[in-house]
């Protein structure tokens, strides 16, 4: 898997701003209150904020979602409460992937190596039949593989190979999972 470079993103205008104002108000308001079933209306509204969700998609009503024109999630996938999604870059959840509570979605930092420290931004993918579990923190620029597991309070800030099950921070292998296909 590729390894994302970080990128210093664009100096934040006043449209986005205001859009990110209108996302804190609308999600204040209306996302956080709504009851943890209906996660349709949930969709919709990130949806109407640009997101890119798919039908059967679980955003729960605790998830903390900073740019939703900036998510992007498939089939079935879930972004459970208590998920702190900082998508300043493009954070991805395939088909059927999983983002358990209390996980920190981290898609920027700051270069430490310039007097300034730019915000740096890179992408993060949480590819198809693969699961975050509770507590973990994903690094920008990071790709958990197709059908990877990561276990409960890990940091992970280097890719994770499909298949491959990991935990620890810093984390290490703990075996495999046989790869299947979902009908």
């Amino acid at each position: 898997m590729a390894r994302h470079r970080l990128a210093q993103p664009e100096p934040i205008a006043t449209s986005q701003r205001m859009r990110r104002l209108m996302w804190n108000i609308v999600w204040t308001l209306l996302y956080r209150t709504s009851p943890t079933p209906l996660h349709g209306w949930r969709r919709t509204l990130l949806r109407a904020f640009g997101a890119s969700i798919a039908g059967g998609a679980h955003p729960y009503p605790r998830a903390r979602i900073w740019a939703p024109w900036n998510l992007r999630m498939g089939l079935n996938s879930c972004l459970a409460d208590d998920v702190d999604c900082y998508c300043v870059a493009p954070v991805t959840l395939g088909r059927h992937a999983t983002v358990s509570q209390y996980t920190y979605l981290c898609s920027a930092s700051h270069d430490y190596t310039q007097m300034a420290m730019p915000l740096m931004a890179a992408p993060i993918n949480i590819e198809d039949e693969a699961w975050v579990a509770a507590d973990v923190f994903i690094g920008p620029g990071v790709t958990v593989g197709h059908g990877a597991i990561v276990g409960a309070r890990s940091t992970i800030i280097a890719d994770v190979p499909a298949w491959h099950v990991v935990a620890g921070s810093p984390p290490r292998q703990l075996g495999t999972r046989p790869v299947f296909e979902r009908p």
